[in-house]
């Protein structure tokens, strides 16, 4: 919700240990935290006292190893599941109930830290513009509609790209 949606470059300020933007047109704040990401609610729950946002307004988007690349999950509320970033936000909010949309960046063979810092593949680099897009779709359903109505658009297909759409056979009327 970026650029496309009218946040320039010069919209970030450095505040709450994060680059935050402000989205006037949508009633919208963006924080990325710049904290380690195990320390994520140092940055989520000043900005959310500060703003007086209750967690269920508040969306996390995080990577997670343990999806396969490219699968989205969205969930209105849960444990850390293995996430340290997760888990720093649940300290510092003093909840788990807020939403979570996890992209899978799928699971390493060995060095988690290495792969989770690294450079995507090639073939990861041509299917991230689709990922991002279906983010991008359950993140805006999420601030224009609701949580229920972004998980719907999120989990379908079981968090993966829809289906392609089966064309007709020569001769044949849909």
């Amino acid at each position: 919700m970026g650029r496309q949606h009218g946040v320039a470059q010069s919209a970030w300020r450095t505040r709450f240990a994060g680059r935050l933007a402000i989205v006037p047109s949508h009633n919208l704040l963006l924080l990325m935290p710049q904290t380690y990401m195990n320390e994520s609610g140092a940055s989520v729950a000043p900005c959310a006292a500060y703003y007086d946002i209750p967690p269920q307004r508040i969306l996390v988007v995080c990577d997670d190893i343990n999806l396969p690349f490219g699968r989205l999950r969205l969930r209105r509320a849960g444990s850390d599941g293995g996430h340290n970033g997760l888990k720093s936000v649940i300290a510092a909010l003093g909840t788990q109930d807020f939403p979570r949309l996890r992209v899978g960046i799928g699971r390493p063979q060995d060095d988690a830290i290495g792969y989770v810092t690294g450079r995507f593949s090639a073939d990861e680099e041509k299917a991230l513009p689709e990922i991002v897009e279906r983010a991008v779709r359950g993140v805006e359903a999420f601030v224009n509609r609701s949580v229920e109505d972004a998980i719907a658009i999120v989990n379908a297909y079981g968090g993966g790209p829809a289906p392609p759409k089966e064309e007709p056979a020569p001769g044949k009327s849909p």
